[in-house]
């Protein structure tokens, strides 16, 4: 008997297509075991891989961790277990850079399992009210003003992580520039977040997305969301009240900041080939635009975001957020990246609070990330 322990993120959008798989996949596979242990959304983003990879034959992960997997080869390339044919397919089949950010040193270390980025947000039946959808910030902030006269508000997902990932998202960050993100343009973001966020609901700064989705569901006083990573789950509600889902409110239709998750295999396991295989089939488009969407998942398959079936089963949460997503940010996978992300977030929350004033912001991410791409800090994985 052969025992495959996978590790996912602890939210029905990651566990409920692998958990749906197992029965099916180990059916059409006798001798075959599968298990999928769970950890917090934080882990998955910010926590330590070493101690995963050690016990988990694969990891469902986020991508800027990819610089300290290549840099210690700690997965297994896809490269050698794929076919020239087969890697064209699945890049194609990617959205937006999805494929590309599991790639670094020419090997390709993750397969896109799923895919996201921040995206607008809203509840329809009350922002009805108002008018159509925003699409500048004028547009949003004017929304904020208006819902503000009814006592409604705007949301804002403002912990620390999700603070750094919308100055990334209005930063444009430059890695290989002389600032990351020019103080000018520091400026202009906290500007920019620090108004929405003077019209959005007192507890913005405790929500991240999901906290404030669930907020959303279950109170009638946040009507809009400008940035936050989409969740598929809060938009496939078939009673209300639901969310529906668009593209950010941002300048010449920019994109946002990619986030979504790969799926890789542990150097470590005993089980390579069973894990590979296991993965590839559930990357596919079949089992992507099938099973996996109506099990809860946010599929990072391209056919199947463009799929009719998959928008009718989620309220077009995938070809109203497409243009978003196809021209999203990249952030970077360097090694060091998620140390330099960590130390940061704090900073940015307190830029957008008002407790840091935004060229204070600029000068310390500037000089970190100086450090981080000389090898400082020290790598996260340990």
């Amino acid at each position: 008997m052969t025992r495959l322990r996978g590790l996912a993120w602890d939210h029905r959008r990651c566990w409920g297509p692998l958990d749906a798989s197992v029965g099916p996949y180990c059916a059409g596979n006798p001798g075959l075991e599968i298990q999928w242990d769970r950890r917090s959304l934080y882990e998955f983003g910010e926590g330590a891989l070493g101690p995963v990879l050690a016990t988990c034959d694969l990891v469902v992960f986020d991508h800027p961790f990819i610089g300290d997997i290549a840099q210690d080869e700690l997965m297994v390339p896809f490269d050698a277990y794929l076919s020239a044919e087969q890697i064209r397919f699945f890049e194609r089949d990617s959205v937006g850079a999805s494929w590309q950010s599991y790639e670094k040193n020419g090997r390709q270390w993750a397969l896109p399992i799923d895919a996201a980025c921040q995206v607008a947000s809203y509840r329809p039946d009350l922002l009805e009210r108002y008018g159509p959808v925003p699409r500048t910030h004028d547009d949003v902030v004017e929304l904020g003003r208006q819902a503000r006269k009814d006592g409604k508000w705007l949301g804002l997902p403002s912990v620390p992580t999700d603070a750094m990932c919308m100055l990334l998202t209005l930063g444009h960050p430059r890695e290989d520039a002389e600032h990351f993100i020019a103080r000018d343009t520091v400026e202009q973001a906290i500007g920019q977040l620090r108004e929405l966020a003077a019209l959005s609901h007192p507890n913005s700064s405790k929500w991240n997305p999901i906290r404030c989705y669930d907020h959303m569901i279950a109170h009638d006083d946040v009507v809009y969301v400008p940035f936050a990573f989409g969740y598929v789950n809060y938009a496939a509600k078939t009673d209300r009240p639901y969310l529906r889902f668009a593209d950010v409110a941002t300048p010449n239709a920019a994109g946002a900041l990619l986030g979504g998750a790969g799926i890789g295999v542990s150097a470590q396991s005993k089980h390579k080939q069973e894990a590979i295989d296991y993965a590839l089939f559930l990357c596919s488009p079949e089992y992507q635009r099938g099973d996996y969407v109506r099990s809860g998942g946010q599929p990072g398959s391209l056919a199947a975001w463009k799929d009719v079936e998959v928008n009718h089963l989620s309220g077009n949460f995938f070809s109203s957020t497409l243009r978003t997503i196809a021209s999203s940010y990249l952030r970077p996978t360097h090694p060091g990246f998620i140390a330099f992300f960590r130390e940061c977030a704090p900073h940015a929350a307190a830029a957008i609070a008002g407790d840091m004033p935004a060229a204070e912001l600029a000068d310390h991410l500037n000089r970190l990330y100086r450090e981080t791409r000389q090898g400082q800090p020290q790598r996260s994985v340990a």
